[in-house]
């Protein structure tokens, strides 16, 4: 699978053949949420295409001030593709944002960010090229309800495969009894795996939208799926992120779902990760590659993955960036917190796949999830690799055992550095650390983003009292 079109003339001739009669128009904002616009096919032309479309930057949470509002959405042509889901023919374009003021590509803009955080690869001299290829999990859902008022809150979600309907008796069928269980869905067959015809549902609009999908399983969890697509550049592979979501939310939908990837829905079950496979490439060549060293991995991966972990605390803020996220990163559900390299090991945050030859050397990265905004947290992980590449930094391993079993006082023992615990935590070291970034990420879009995040996360969250604060304090 790959592009539609390639050029504005060749846009206008498939959205002719296709008898396309709106144009959407897609941007993302800091959080990672995909937003749109809409046009009549009539109302757009060359012209705006190459030269933008306008729209209001001040309706965009921690983007513009209504003074300064005007904002351009320029085209990405060659990422066009029919919507799936629409009544009516409809085109979808992913966009970056221009800033009119400042005569630039926007730097609250995620897509333009990560397009800089290659740009300043090239021109260290280090890469021309870098892959990645995430692994979104997600939960699907019967129904969800919940409640966050000044004396109520709680929520409840519901699933056919939950092991809490053991015992429900339903008005229009039988309770069959096949559910995988808590941690029991790596993979059974159908029946237990209820969500066989809906994966491959969300596999065939998948690749109809131009995505190359490779399997679909039953993951981990009671209710959790994933669905693998191969990698792409560092836009592409974000752009398939939102494409992704999009589709396994809609299909759920139109079949009477919900779907979430939440990182930790259900206390005492796996969460959903965003494992992130990664390589850097130059003049057709794999960095990553060294034949006969540790998991052939190079000195220049190994120094990528040092810099990531020498910054993991910030880069978190980005890859971890809810507070629901620290929920997940806790020993038990198959979650690495510790910052450690092994070839195999799925309890090291970071895995060097088994028996990848030269094209196929990559790291995985496996504690991001998916309230990441994609664009960032790519960015994000380059940006510490690259520091960690110039400063040869050397990551602690490799470490081969089974680092799930180790205490708090052996980690420490062995001085093994871990992910921050919290989202306050991982913001604050932003604060601290954040010259790796510049100069792709401004000042302003820094100060801008941890101020968000503590504002509409941290300060709400650690200010709402919970159910378990209840059993634990009601009665003290």
């Amino acid at each position: 699978m790959g592009k539609f079109v390639n050029s504005i003339d060749e846009f206008f001739k498939y959205c002719e053949e296709n008898d396309v009669q709106f144009v959407d128009l897609r941007f993302t904002d800091i959080k990672g949420a995909w937003h749109h616009l809409t046009y009549r096919m009539s109302a757009v032309n060359a012209d705006n295409l190459t030269n933008g479309f306008p729209f209001d930057g001040s309706s965009i949470e921690a983007w513009q001030p209504i003074n300064r509002s005007d904002m351009l959405l320029k085209a990405d042509v060659p990422t066009a593709f029919l919507d799936p889901f629409t009544a009516d023919p409809t085109i979808i374009l992913f966009c970056d944002v221009y800033d009119i003021y400042k005569g630039e590509m926007y730097e609250k803009c995620p897509r333009s960010i990560a397009k800089k955080a290659l740009k300043h690869a090239e021109e260290l001299g280090i890469a021309d090229a870098a892959y990645f290829g995430p692994e979104n999990e997600f939960f699907i859902f019967d129904e969800v309800h919940f409640v966050d008022s000044i004396n109520e809150a709680g929520y409840r979600v519901d699933s056919e495969e939950g092991e809490w309907n053991s015992n429900t008796r339903f008005e229009e069928t039988y309770n069959t009894g096949h559910r995988p269980g808590t941690k029991g869905g790596y993979f059974p067959v159908a029946p237990t795996d209820s969500m066989v015809d809906l994966r491959a549902e969300m596999m065939m609009v998948l690749e109809q939208i131009g995505l190359e999908v490779t399997l679909g399983h039953h993951e981990v969890a009671q209710g959790q799926g994933e669905i693998g697509v191969v990698f792409s550049d560092i836009i592409g592979a974000a752009d398939n992120v939102q494409k992704y979501k999009y589709v396994v939310k809609m299909v759920a939908h139109l079949n009477g779902k919900t779907a979430t990837f939440m990182p930790k829905p259900l206390f005492g079950d796996n969460g959903n990760g965003m494992h992130t496979h990664q390589s850097l490439w130059k003049d057709g060549k794999n960095l990553f590659y060294k034949e006969g060293n540790y998991g052939n991995l190079s000195d220049t991966a190994l120094n990528y993955v040092g810099g990531i972990f020498k910054h993991a605390k910030a880069v978190a803020a980005f890859t971890n960036a809810s507070t629901n996220s620290y929920k997940r990163l806790i020993p038990g559900f198959e979650a690495p917190s510790i910052l450690t390299f092994s070839s195999q090991n799925r309890s090291a945050s970071c895995r060097i796949p088994y028996g990848a030859g030269e094209k196929a050397t990559r790291i995985e990265m496996r504690f991001p999830d998916s309230t990441a905004c994609p664009y960032l947290a790519f960015a994000v992980m380059m940006m510490a690799g690259l520091d960690g590449i110039k400063s040869k930094e050397v990551p602690v391993g490799p470490m081969d055992e089974d680092l799930f079993e180790l205490t708090l006082d052996e980690i420490r023992e062995k001085g093994i550095p871990q992910m921050p615990h919290t989202l306050r935590e991982a913001l604050e070291a932003l604060i601290a650390d954040n010259e790796f970034l510049k100069p792709v990420f401004t000042d302003e879009f820094i100060t801008t983003y941890q101020h968000y995040k503590f504002e509409r996360d941290v300060w709400p969250d650690e200010g709402r009292p919970t159910a378990y604060e209840f059993k634990t304090t009601y009665m003290c």
